[in-house]
């Protein structure tokens, strides 16, 4: 570490995380360039799967004063009969899918060519898959940032699943994924969750320290109200179409949740807003009345100062939900299930509208359309609480102070290494006189 306290920290990951169209992404994004005002960054990933987005992305990067290190591999898909095939060939594999899938050869080698030419004072494993790609580099301190607890996520895909055999599958990636963190978790020298109740179950269910907790975050700067009039039957759902979770979220939504609400309510409509969305999707929505899909949008403001409210109706899920606090930044009302608003520290009826059961997000809804002034009083609440905070600034200062500690505990460790060593060379020499 040099003595002015500039750090080159090297953030290991799955891809560029630009631009910010996931809650992930956004996370990682917010923190890393603020950070990079204060120290070198080298970003190490995989190619994104476009192209002119790896390209836009490492530019926008290296403004930030972040400097990407691509490599030249990318992540196989998730369809055709090559997933199936490396589906079924996991299952003779000690380690989950994601981080099998994951590997390559080719990460190995550039993280082994910048441990041997660069003076790097932390590795920073951005997914916690990618924790397996660091294990062979040793003398500097790990840390693993927890965006989810993957373990709790596969037990919620378990639960949830109807399918005798996609469910038989699920647990065997649950089982791994709960014996893979246990020993990732073991061997960092530091973990960082996203919320309290993630860093609980890392001591309760794996036993190992409790990790420090660095909150998600939103800019509010960025996400303020806007001033336009909200339209009460105004539904909004909002997130990544192509994470499973979300997927499922939007399966409750159009078969179940909004049907019951449109019934009582006929001007009621529904906008399904984020990136990727699958082609099933979009003619699934054909022929359903007050349903619109908006696919990669390049600003979701708009759609947060129209809609009378964001659904969350979360049953599978982990670390927390960004789009609630942006939600809330702009002064937007917030209806979720228990699961979607788990990690955040916000207060049921008071910030936002919590049910328990999914089964209960169509007559919250209502109520909310029925009485907007209610819903709007609470979402200026949340606002005041966002401010106070969630803003990303604070959180990076945290982060900042994470990696300062865990860096100089490495240096202090390594300084009593050396302080051994010399005495051992001092008092034994005669010792090994005698033995020659």
């Amino acid at each position: 570490m040099t003595g002015d306290s500039r750090l080159h920290v090297v953030m290991v990951d799955e891809e560029l995380p630009y631009p910010p169209t996931s809650g992930k992404r956004i996370r990682t994004l917010n923190l890393a360039r603020r950070l990079a005002r204060r120290h070198h960054i080298t970003y190490v990933c995989h190619r994104n799967a476009d192209a002119q987005e790896a390209r836009q992305a490492a530019i926008y990067l290296a403004e930030q004063g972040i400097a990407p290190v691509v490599v030249d591999h990318t992540v196989p898909g998730k369809s055709g009969p090559g997933f199936y095939f490396r589906l079924a060939a996991n299952l003779v594999s000690s380690l989950p899918f994601s981080v099998a899938t994951h590997m390559s050869a080719a990460m190995k080698k550039a993280l082994s060519e910048l441990a041997a030419t660069q003076p790097i004072d932390l590795w920073h494993c951005e997914w916690t898959p990618y924790a397996h790609a660091l294990r062979h580099l040793h003398g500097r301190p790990r840390l693993i940032m927890a965006h989810n607890l993957e373990s709790m996520i596969w037990q919620r895909y378990y639960q949830t699943e109807q399918n005798p055999f996609k469910r038989w599958y699920i647990k065997q990636q649950w089982q791994k994924f709960q014996c893979f963190e246990r020993r990732v978790f073991a061997e960092a020298n530091q973990v960082v969750t996203v919320s309290d109740q993630d860093a609980e179950r890392v001591t309760t269910d794996f036993h190992g320290a409790r990790p420090e907790v660095v909150e998600n975050g939103v800019d509010t700067t960025f996400f303020r109200p806007m001033g336009e009039e909200r339209e009460p039957s105004h539904i909004l759902f909002l997130g990544s179409l192509d994470w499973r979770p979300n997927l499922d979220a939007v399966n409750l939504l159009l078969n179940d949740i909004f049907p019951a609400v449109r019934a009582a309510e006929p001007t009621a409509h529904l906008s399904l807003v984020g990136r990727h969305p699958p082609d099933w999707l979009a003619q699934d929505i054909q022929g359903r009345p007050g349903v619109s899909l908006h696919g990669d949008v390049t600003d979701v403001r708009p759609f947060l100062a129209r809609c009378g409210q964001l659904a969350v109706p979360l049953r599978i899920g982990g670390g927390s939900r960004l789009k609630i606090l942006e939600a809330l930044a702009c002064e937007t009302p917030v209806v979720s299930t228990r699961i979607g608003a788990e990690g955040l520290h916000l207060e049921n009826a008071r910030h936002l509208d919590v049910v328990e059961r999914v089964e209960d997000m169509a007559s919250a809804l209502l109520r909310c359309i029925r009485n907007p002034a209610a819903a709007q009083a609470q979402a200026r609440l949340g606002r005041r609480l966002v401010l106070d905070r969630y803003d990303w600034d604070m959180l990076a200062d945290k982060l900042e102070q994470i990696w300062l500690s865990c860096a100089q505990m490495s240096r202090i460790s390594k300084l009593d290494s050396e302080i051994r060593s010399s005495r051992f060379k001092v008092d034994t020499p005669s010792t090994m006189e005698f033995r020659i």
